[in-house]
């Protein structure tokens, strides 16, 4: 797992179909300057249910997507300021449980 030093939640909701170049001018707005190396920028659909994740290394730049099969990304709302999230936190964020908690029953099996 790739693990940011600095992780920003952007709260708009972004077109997942958009790639590197115009997420990482999102990211700089979100932000107020240019991304630097160990920040990462966390981007969701508008239904919440897919996400993507920046991360900039010294190498390059990483671009992840997730898909939740069923449910939600819990987020952000119109109004919260600041978030500061725990490792632990991003794991369940990532896993699509609600962030806030600090422990959860497990997450129930995907079927098509």
């Amino acid at each position: 797992m790739l693990t940011p030093h600095h992780l920003w939640l952007v709260r708009e909701p972004a077109d997942m179909r958009a790639g590197i170049d115009t997420l990482t001018r999102k990211a700089t707005e979100a932000a107020g300057h240019p991304p630097r190396e160990g920040e990462a920028f966390l981007f969701t659909s508008r239904r919440r249910s897919r996400m993507k994740l920046l991360l900039w290394d010294r190498h390059g730049i990483w671009l992840c997507a997730r898909r939740l099969h069923r449910g939600s990304f819990h987020w952000p709302r119109a109004g919260d300021e600041t978030w500061t999230l725990t490792a632990e936190q991003f794991t369940w964020l990532t896993a699509g449980v609600d962030w806030q908690r600090l422990s959860a029953g497990p997450l129930p099996a995907w079927t098509e």
